[in-house]
This record gives structure tokens, sequence and C-alpha cells, in this order.
């Protein structure tokens, strides 16, 4: 029975979902914050001691550990600040078409997903929270090459501006979503079914539609079909 008769069953398993959602992410949040810190109090130590020894490479990659690891900083406590309920939201003039290259940059190393390609179009510079709205674009692309069909994977990446809005849309062509599914892509703790899938919170798209949400946006699955699916980003055109 539920809790509350007055609320169909539906309402209140949502705001349990809610809830947890909440909850795990104020927890991976901040169990996250000291061993980030760490990180990055030790990648500049090691900047101060040895800076003038290491030869360039080395540096590089020192550097690199201490950006990566204040980046996560930021976005931990973004993610704090989400499940709150009061999303602390740092706007920013952000080139769209570096970030979605860096982001399929590091996806690709990080999947070994090397048959991948990967095209842009229009992309502009948009005002926006660079960790957050990168969140955003990496679990899609992450998903383009995780559900990927027998051909070698590709995403596109378009935006055109329409009123007081951006529409930025994500292409692939992977194994698309069976329209049994496609109404619960985007609740949480539920995964796509793949056999050999990683496992997973299933919690990515629901994380992307509630950043989306802060950022004063929201995303829809707007294709998906044996050729792929497009998913469409909007976000509201914010005066600099």
């Amino acid at each position: 029975m539920s809790p509350n008769p007055t609320k169909p069953l539906e309402t209140n398993i949502a705001g349990d979902n809610e809830e947890r959602i909440k909850r795990f992410l104020a927890t991976a949040s901040h169990d996250l914050q000291s061993p980030l810190r760490h990180i990055a109090m030790y990648a500049e130590l090691l900047l101060d001691d040895l800076e003038e020894t290491l030869d360039d490479e080395q540096l590089q990659s020192l550097k690199m550990i201490l950006e990566k690891a204040q980046a996560a900083q930021r976005l931990t406590k973004a993610l704090m600040s989400l499940a709150g309920g009061a999303p602390q939201v740092t706007l920013e003039e952000v080139d769209l078409k570096a970030l979605a290259e860096k982001i399929w940059s590091e996806l690709i190393e990080e999947t070994g997903a090397r048959d991948a390609t990967f095209a842009s179009e229009g992309l502009p510079s948009i005002r926006t929270d660079p960790a957050l709205f990168g969140l955003v674009l990496r679990q899609l692309i992450s998903n383009a090459l995780t559900y990927r069909s027998s051909s070698p994977p590709h995403v596109a990446i378009a935006a055109e501006q329409e009123g007081a809005n951006w529409f930025i849309r994500i292409s692939d062509n992977g194994m698309g979503i069976d329209p049994a599914y496609r109404e619960r892509i985007f609740e949480p703790f539920w995964k796509l079914p793949k056999t050999g899938a990683a496992p997973g919170a299933g919690l990515g798209l629901t994380t992307a539609q509630e950043l989306l949400k802060a950022l004063g946006g929201d995303i829809s699955l707007e294709h998906s079909d044996e050729t792929g699916s497009r998913f469409t980003i909007r976000l509201q055109l914010r005066e600099t």
C-alpha cells in the first residue's frame, strides 16, 4: 500500500528514486573530495620540488595530473551542491568545439576505440558551466562508444540557435534503442540491456538530465533506430 494514499504509486516511486540519486551523488562526491585533494596537493609539491629537473614530457604529465585533479575537485563540489538542492553553477564562455574534441580524445584513450571517428558542425562558444556541461557531453559520447554496432563508431555533434535557445544534437551510428526501452532510458538505476556490458549504476542519463536542469536546459531522445541514435540538448541562450 502506498504510504500516501492521495498520491499515485508511480509518484512515490519517482520521489524515492530522486532521493536515492541525491544520496548517491552526495556520498560519492563527498568521499572523493579527500583523495582528490591529496592528489592535487602532492602534484603541486612535486612541481615545486622537481620542476627544474624534469624534462618537457615529465613536466607536462605532472601538470596534467594537477589539472585533472583540480577539475575533478570542482566537479565533485558541483555534484554535492546539486545533491543538496542548491546547485552551484559557474558560468563561463566555453568553446564547445574545443570541449567536445577534448572529451573525445580522452574517451578514445580510455576505451581504446581507435576505429571511432568524430565530426562537428557549427559548434559555437556558449555561456555555461564547463565542468557540468562537460559531464553531460562525456556521458552521451561514452554511451555512443559503448553501445556500438558492428560498424566502427561515428559520433557527430551539431548546434544551431533557435530563438532564445541553443539546440545541440549528438548523433551516433550505434545499435539504436529498442522502442520498448525509450521511455525508460532517463529512469534512475536503469540500464539498457547489452550483452557483455560493463556494470554501472545506471545513472548516466539521469544525472545528465539533472545537470541540464541546473543549467537551465533539458535533454531528449530525438531519434533512434537500427542506424543509430540522436540526442538533443536544449540550453537557454545566455548573454555575456
